[in-house]
């Protein structure tokens, strides 16, 4: 448990990845809002509608970049915990051919621009690959979204021999994924896998056999939402 709760404060510190986004948002905003209130008197309407909206649109920001620390409290073995906050967008078995080239049970979490888009570690094991593959930003909620956009792909394989794929997806807006697990390291749940700036999703590849615990629609918290039994 020391060493779990040592490397979440460390992945904490890495989710400053928020820190020059919000600095530069609030300079930005509160210049914007000064040039309205100048302009036409810091008592006008227009003044008062921008400053709303800026305070609103900061504070989305600011939710979005939101890191909590959560541990997971059950039995880790053989679990596999849901690696985003969002919402069930795929529950079905697919060809995976980019790693596996075999059938596999696929569970995918889309993640809106509203969700905290820190990314846990969906279960024990240890980090077989990490790789990162250019592609296109269309929107992450599409079926095209797994194989055509930005991606990074992480291969676990778990104490018991299993290998589970974990894929974080850019989006529409998502410009910058970040990878913290690298090839050959211990992972544990409770642990940091990585962070997507601004809509995306995180897909899950299980093998075959696999007892999914979630349906589509239904709404995830990271780190804590059990996804499925190997």
């Amino acid at each position: 448990m020391v060493h779990r709760l040592n490397k979440i404060k460390k992945n904490i510190r890495l989710h400053s990845e928020g820190r020059n986004t919000l600095i530069l948002g609030c300079a930005a905003l509160a210049a914007l809002c000064l040039l309205f209130g100048y302009g036409f008197g810091f008592s006008s309407p227009w003044f008062i509608t921008v400053l709303v909206i800026s305070v609103i649109i900061y504070l989305i920001v600011v939710n979005f970049f939101r890191c909590p620390i959560r541990l997971f409290s059950g039995e880790t073995e053989g679990i596999v915990v849901a690696p985003c906050d969002g919402k069930v967008v795929v529950v079905e078995e697919v060809d995976e051919n980019e790693y596996f080239h075999d059938r596999r049970l696929q569970v995918s979490i889309f993640m809106s621009l509203f969700n905290v888009h820190a990314n846990w570690v969906p279960c024990d094991g240890t980090v077989k690959l990490v790789r990162h593959q250019n592609g296109r930003f269309q929107a992450a909620w599409l079926p095209k979204a797994s194989t055509d956009n930005e991606r990074s792909t992480i291969i676990i394989e778990t104490p018991a021999g299993q290998e589970v794929l974990v894929r974080q997806v850019a989006g529409a807006m998502a410009r910058r994924i970040v990878t913290y697990s690298n090839a050959g390291e211990d992972c544990f749940i409770d642990e940091h896998l990585g962070f997507i700036k601004f809509g995306s999703r995180v897909d899950l590849y299980l093998p075959i056999g696999t007892d999914p615990l979630v349906c589509l629609g239904q709404k995830t918290t990271g780190n804590q939402t059990i996804i499925a039994r190997l």
